[in-house]
């Protein structure tokens, strides 16, 4: 630390400290009041994979043809009872009832795999439910179940390459305690 002086250099401040904080404070209010925080909440969470799955875009469709604020595929949207694409497109409402059906059926399936699961490393990654979900959702239940059984070794990767260690490590962290396991789960609006 000796080589680290202020010695020889004219420090003049003419801001008083007083009003410095207060400043400070009004930009911070100000900033809160139009700039919600979301945090480690479960809207975090969604809102989170949306925006690095579309942008946050609900009317968005990418080059593979995935559909959406979330991107989802035509056969997922079958397995949570929504087979008209087009109206799934326009319908900002019945994306976002998918993606809670399309979450809560995953932790249904995803349920032993959780419990078994979460707190451990893995592949450098601690498993959270949260991060279990969020891979579900790029890559499947059963892909996910492949990567936590194999304690790694099969790792998924999508067309774009980005794999279940990435989600599982980019959402890891969020409560999802709020969504219930439910094997049957729709998207009605």
């Amino acid at each position: 630390m000796t080589k680290y002086s202020t010695d020889g250099l004219e420090l003049n401040f003419t801001v008083s400290k007083d009003l410095a904080s207060a400043d400070i404070e009004t930009k911070k209010d100000d900033f809160n009041e139009y700039a919600p925080v979301l945090g480690n909440s479960f809207t975090g969470f969604k809102e989170a994979l949306a925006f690095k799955e579309s942008r946050g875009n609900y009317f968005t469709v990418n080059t593979l043809g995935y559909l959406g604020k979330y991107q989802f595929g035509a056969e997922t949207l079958k397995m949570i009872g929504v087979y008209n694409p087009q109206v799934f497109l326009q319908s900002p409402k019945l994306q976002e009832k998918a993606f809670l059906a399309n979450t809560s059926r995953n932790k249904w399936i995803l349920r032993k795999d959780i419990k078994r699961f979460v707190g451990k490393q893995i592949a450098g990654v601690k498993i959270t439910e949260s991060g279990i979900l969020a891979a579900a959702h790029l890559a499947g239940p059963g892909s996910v179940k492949k990567f936590l059984r194999s304690y790694g070794k099969t790792n998924f990767s999508d067309a774009y390459g980005t794999t279940i260690r990435y989600y599982m490590k980019k959402f890891s962290g969020y409560d999802t305690s709020s969504i219930e396991a439910n094997k049957k789960a729709k998207a009605r609006v």
